[in-house]
């Protein structure tokens, strides 16, 4: 490859950088304007005008190499003189085809129901939340905790009365749990869902007074993302990037039954001779 097809390729790519960046810098603030944080938001947008102006800075090399990037390098790696080689005339022989029996296809029977299992997602942290850890993220991994019980009020031990089902107006749910084999300072996370969206967390490092095991742990929502509303809810904890235990509820606007009238009438036909 000469000097001219290489910086005709570095400006291409140049070029191909830029239209990546700028992409990239589109995709940043469409994630921004999803995310309800504002530090998070900030982040993004940030992010993004960062990657414009990278774009333009790439899109100004690719117009400077065609012209003086290729004089620049010419300065380095000067051209040396090549000498033409003259073409040898090279006979080529000629193929005879032989003629070859095609067996007529087969017929691959192709069921038209095929059962497929229904995969369940196993939990994970969202980006926005791992940017919030302030904490190491290895945790002892003999780590265990409870079944998660739920309640509208907690005694500082256990969830009085839990529940499954809990019917609006709601101030604020907890989420009782028993640990052991936990480590201080380590981060734990916990992430309440709404139909599949996040509307609450929680995040820091695990503090020295709750120890390595012991009752009476607990996550809360007060303030869900637009406010208690009807809907199946999941809570996730983790401890540093390891999924430890799910708990579900149910929010209903209330406990009124539905009554829907089913059946099918009884059609009798009398035949008179």
């Amino acid at each position: 490859m000469d000097i001219r097809t290489g910086v005709i390729v570095l400006a291409l790519f140049a070029i191909l950088g830029a239209f990546l960046s700028f992409r990239g810098a589109i995709r940043s603030m469409q994630a921004a304007r999803k995310i309800s944080f504002y530090s998070l938001r900030r982040r993004y947008n940030n992010t993004a005008w960062r990657l414009v102006f990278l774009s333009i800075v790439l899109v100004g090399v690719a117009f400077w190499f065609p012209t003086g990037g290729e004089q620049v390098m010419y300065q380095v790696f000067p051209p040396s003189a090549t000498p033409s080689l003259t073409p040898t005339i090279t006979l080529t022989p000629t193929i005879t085809l032989t003629p070859t029996i095609t067996q007529p296809p087969t017929l691959t029977l192709t069921p038209l129901v095929s059962d497929t299992p229904t995969l369940t997602p196993t939990p994970f942290l969202p980006v926005a939340i791992e940017a919030l850890f302030a904490g190491p993220v290895t945790p002892n991994p003999d780590a265990v905790f409870t079944a998660i019980q739920f309640s509208t009020e907690f005694d500082g031990v256990n969830a009085v009365d839990p529940k499954t089902v809990f019917v609006l107006p709601i101030d604020t749910i907890y989420g009782g749990f028993d640990y052991n084999n936990t480590q201080p300072g380590v981060q734990w996370t916990a992430l309440w869902y709404r139909n599949g969206e996040l509307v609450c967390y929680e995040t820091e490092p695990w503090k020295d007074e709750w120890g390595t095991g012991g009752i009476g742990g607990y996550t809360s929502c007060s303030v869900p993302l637009d406010g208690w509303q009807a809907g199946q809810y999941e809570v996730q904890i983790f401890m540093g990037y390891e999924w430890k235990v799910v708990g579900r509820f149910v929010v209903m606007e209330s406990l009124t039954p539905v009554v829907t009238a089913t059946g099918t009438p009884d059609l009798t036909t009398t035949a008179t001779p």
